[in-house]
Parts: structure tokens; sequence; C-alpha cells
């Protein structure tokens, strides 16, 4: 079997971005290929086969294998809820929230799970590529490390460190990062791959040289900055999309515990939408769909949105005809009142919701995980997505459903057709789904993106990318 973990110098330096491109260049060969991460901190998630929550992320790259995404490829997923805490998802379902130094002492037990998914995988597929967290230079975490060399340590895998050239240093990074490694986590370090080259390769040569001679570890390759490359982030919320002839304007609040703000790329992508995101401070821009987005903690992300005064923003949008879409959190924000007497998501207590729905919520212990299909009432469409979220929401605004799925209904509509709501991820994902929606919202012509043929044709061109950028025989000359 063969083994690799791609690491990287810091957060957001490519190490998903490489490992879904490795990924998808050793299934185009013909390999059984896995992906791997030991330990995610991530707010967006997805479900998977066995009916667990992993990173949306290794999802992806589990897409770049042509598989279906299992529990076993992200054993340890933390979603936070306060700058403190987390809710601790191990092996795909929900064992509880912990405290920072709570957790930190419980990695122990946690690096067994780890172990035994791991094994289980490497016993059913030729290759896995394993994703690092973080940096491995983060001398404050290396105790107890389950994310990086802890774990390649643990299980004898080789490792490449990754660096993103585009945020400048990367010579820097790269030796700073090395030079801070025990001796047999440089020994175990490969090589190097710079990630985000733009200009002339000719121009790094002379650094490329120096860093080789420095180490005495090759570059396996620089990979050029891919324009327009729109895959499922990790929690960075990427730039807006804004296009010269868009007719739509849809605004989303950014929300400190923003959940599976993905929901949103393939608006991005819309030719005809004109995607904002808004954060704190900033003027509220013209709208014709707000949309209120999941959240791991929905009361005080409810709190912050008063707080921004964004509640009297959206209820100004309303009096002037315009509409709203809550998703999952975002849904439950909508109704008249969201409960949490156990203290799931923080301190056990109640909020008066924005009241725009004659509906209330109630927080209870219990995840519900699923891929679904169904129909968009209003236009009967077909739509498919998942769900992933604790509540059980009940009124006399679930009478006018927003979705029926199989045998259920799912969301709701206002007797005015101006709002609605419900706890389905992914809505946009399906092209006539999309469209249906963004009709409902003001927008005359039918030009979703099929997200899901998109996501296809970018992770072909990252494996185009490591067949041009890469040298893979050399680096597999190692790792075998």
């Amino acid at each position: 079997m063969l083994t690799l973990m791609v690491q990287g110098c810091t957060s957001d330096a490519g190490k998903s971005t490489v490992v879904a491109a490795l990924c998808r260049w050793f299934a185009r060969r013909g390999y059984s290929v896995a992906p791997f991460k030991p330990q995610n901190m991530a707010l967006n998630s997805a479900v998977t086969v066995d009916g667990g929550e992993i990173g949306r992320s290794t999802a992806l790259q589990a897409l770049a294998c042509g598989i279906e995404p299992h529990s076993d490829m992200n054993p340890v997923l933390l979603k936070p809820q306060t700058d403190m805490g987390a809710q601790v998802i191990i092996r795909g379902q929900v064992l509880g929230n912990m405290q920072a130094l709570d957790y930190h002492a419980y990695k122990k037990t946690a690096s067994e799970a780890v172990l035994a998914a791991w094994e289980a995988l490497c016993s059913r597929y030729d290759v896995v590529i394993v994703e690092g967290a973080g940096s491995p230079a983060e001398i404050n975490l290396r105790d107890n490390d389950i994310a990086n060399m802890g774990f390649a340590e643990r299980v004898d895998c080789p490792v490449i460190l990754v660096a993103d050239i585009d945020r400048g240093g990367v010579f820097a990074h790269l030796v700073g990062t090395l030079d801070l490694l025990p001796e047999s986590e440089q020994q175990r370090t490969l090589g190097f791959v710079i990630n985000r080259f733009r200009g002339d390769l000719s121009l790094l040569q002379g650094g490329l040289d120096w860093l080789e001679a420095r180490t005495e570890k090759p570059v396996f390759g620089v990979l050029p900055y891919l324009h327009g490359l729109t895959l499922d982030a990790e929690d960075a919320v990427d730039e807006q999309g804004d296009h010269e002839e868009a007719s739509l304007n849809v605004v989303v609040p950014v929300l400190p515990r923003m959940s599976n703000h993905n929901d949103f790329d393939p608006l991005r992508l819309h030719p005809k939408v004109n995607l904002h995101f808004v954060k704190m401070g900033e003027p509220w821009p013209q709208a014709d769909l707000v949309i209120l987005p999941g959240s791991k903690a929905t009361r005080a992300d409810l709190a912050f949105l008063r707080e921004q005064g964004w509640d009297k923003q959206i209820q100004r949008h309303l009096r002037y005809g315009g509409k709203v879409l809550g998703i999952c959190g975002g849904f439950q924000m909508l109704g008249e009142r969201i409960d949490d007497p156990e203290g799931l998501e923080s301190e056990p207590g109640s909020s008066e919701g924005l009241g725009w729905l004659s509906m209330s919520t109630r927080l209870v212990a219990g995840k519900q995980l699923r891929n679904v299909t169904g129909l968009f009432l209003p236009s009967d469409t077909p739509i498919h997505g998942y769900e992933i979220h604790n509540g059980v929401t009940e009124g006399a605004a679930l009478s006018r459903p927003m979705l029926r799925l199989g045998d259920d209904h799912d969301g709701a509509i206002s007797a005015d057709g101006q709002v609605m709501g419900c706890y389905l991820h992914g809505l946009f994902d399906h092209a006539p789904a999309a469209d249906s929606i963004l009709q409902w919202a003001g927008l005359r012509t039918a030009a979703a993106v099929d997200y899901d043929a998109h996501r296809q044709q970018d992770l072909d061109r990252l494996a185009d990318m490591i067949d041009a950028s890469m040298d893979m025989t050399l680096l597999l000359s190692q790792i075998q």
C-alpha cells in the first residue's frame, strides 16, 4: 500500500487542494485511493454514506477519488461553537461539547479512534493520501499531536510540505518550518511543493536551487495559480461573485459561527447573480434576496445579527418587497422562538426569533444526518441535498412547506410568499432547483451552473496540473 501525508507551513497553504489533486491523479491511473484527515476543525461538513459527518473538504477529496465519503476518512471533526469550545465528532458521530483544555486532555483517547479509522481505510484501499491540519511547527500543539507529525510518526508515513508563494515569504516558511521539527520528523519530510505561483518559473529557479542545496531535499513541484478554481472550502469565505450581466443581488450576512457556507458557491458562479457577503461594520448593500446561512451557534449568531442592526435592514428589505431565505440555523432564526433547554449550543436558555414565520424550534440531542432527494414545492422541481441539524421545529407555518422529501415535508413559506426556509443544505447545487429558487427571488433567466459537473471539471484541472507541474516519478520512487 502507498501512503503519503501532505502537511502545510500555514493554514490555507493549499493542503486540501493538493490532496484533492493527488487523489484524482491516482484515481485516473486506476488506483483504489482514499483521502484521510486525522483531525479537522471546520464548520463546513458533509454527510457520509454510513450516516456520519466529516469535513466538507475531505468529502470533496472522496469525490476526487470516485468514491462515497465515509466517516473513517475524517475520524475527528471539531466544530467551533465559541472561542474556547467546540462540538467534538468522533468517527462521524457527536461525542459532545468540550472546552479547548478538556479536548487537549482527551486527545490520547481520540488518537485511538484515529488509528482505528486509519487501519480500516488501509485495509480497503491501495493508496491513502493524508492531509495535515494547520502547521506541524505549532510548538504549543505538539503534545499528543494527532493532526500532523504526531500521526505521521505513529503510522510511519512519509510527508511532503506545502507552502503558498502567493502570500509571500515562501522560502522562509519552508526552511523555518523544517528547522523547527525534530530530527526524525525532518528525515520523514521527503521534500516540498510550492503552491499558487504566478509568473515566469525561470525567475524562481535561483530560489529553488538554493532551497534544495540548503535543505538537501527536492522541490517536487511548483504549482501554478489556477484562476477560477471554485472548490468546497473548509472554513474561509471566498470572494463574492460579481458579474457584469447580473440582474439579481443576493446578500448573505457573515455570522461568527456560520456553517456550510459552501451552500453559496454555485451562486458565486452564476452569471446572473451578484453575491455579496456582508461582514461586521460594512454597509448593507442593495439586495433582491437575503439568505440567512446555517449556524453552529444559532442563538448566539442571532444575537450578533441584531447587534449589527441587520434585523432592521432585513425588515426594511421585506417592506420594499424583497425576499428572504433561511437555511438550517437561518431557517430556525426566521421563527418566533428558539429554545435550547439542555445547552446543546451554548448556555441553556431561549431566544426570541425574528418572527417572520409562525413557528418555534427546540434544540434536542440527536443530530439529523442524511442525504435526501425531493421536490421544491412551489414549482415541483426535483432537488437534492443533505441535512445536518439539531432541533425540532413546530408551528402553523409548517402547513405551507417549502420541500417534500420522500414522505416528509420540510421548511415553510410565509403566507405572502416573501419568506421561506428549510433545513436542507445544497439547495443551489442542482441547476433546475437553483433556477426555480432564484425565479422565486425575482430572476427571470434560467442560467444556473451545474455545480456537480463544475466540481468534476475542476478536479480534472487539478489532476492535469499535477501532470504538468509535479515530478510524480521522483515522488513515487520515494514512497513505494
